[in-house]
């Protein structure tokens, strides 16, 4: 079977087979029918960000019924698009969720929220995965791009994506996991004890309450 080589064009079950069987490859994604091939990642610029994304919607799932975190894991979004986000929050199937898991451990299906880190704004994350993400129907989608010191948090509305905007005080609130709170400014700062701090006030609200109640009455 020939190995996977950057700029690929493949369908995803011919994408998933070599990639299945070349396990020294940490990460690989097929985008719009293109294979993308890890870069080297650094710290500053990606792995110390993607520390805090982690850990901020990690806590959020851990503390809310239904909702499950996942990292780095492989999605299949169609016949052309198998992106492996940095990270995605989703709802359970039970739950009303439009994520399933395959017998190959696989995501199948569109997160409900996707996270990405990119160096800039001339990211593949920022350009081709962002339409493939708009037209699988991930409802959010937060991109980090580090290098340009933005935070862009889009939500999908009817067939495009428009801007979350955050209030005064730099925070942004997510419409679809009711108490996802994000400090950007904190963010930005690399500050991770007061991204977290947010999100606590996020999972003390009103609305963290709620929604956990909706849950609950679905189990």
């Amino acid at each position: 079977m020939p190995p996977l080589e950057n700029g690929d064009q493949l369908t995803a079950s011919e994408f998933l087979r070599r990639y299945d069987a070349m396990p020294e490859v940490k990460k690989a994604e097929l985008i719009q029918g293109t294979v993308y091939m890890a870069s080297p990642v650094r710290a500053d610029q990606h792995g110390d960000p993607d520390s805090i994304l982690q850990t901020w919607i990690g806590t959020y799932a851990a503390t809310t019924r239904g909702v499950r975190a996942s990292t780095n894991t492989t999605t299949r979004l169609g016949r052309d698009e198998v992106p492996q986000p940095d990270g995605s929050l989703r709802l359970l199937p039970e739950y009303g969720g439009q994520v399933r898991v395959d017998k190959k451990g696989y995501l199948v299906g569109a997160p409900e929220l996707v996270v990405e880190i990119a160096a800039s704004s001339a990211s593949v994350d920022s350009t081709a995965k962002l339409d493939t993400y708009r037209r699988a129907g991930v409802r959010e989608y937060l991109l980090w791009r580090t290098v340009d010191e933005c935070v862009d948090w889009l939500e999908l509305l009817e067939d495009d994506y428009v801007h979350i905007l955050p209030d005064a005080s730099g925070i942004i609130r997510s419409h679809i996991f009711p108490g996802l709170w994000l400090d950007t400014n904190a963010l930005l700062d690399l500050d991770a004890a007061r991204v977290l701090a947010k999100l606590a006030e996020g999972l003390a609200s009103e609305e963290h309450a709620a929604f956990i109640a909706k849950m609950s009455a679905i189990a």
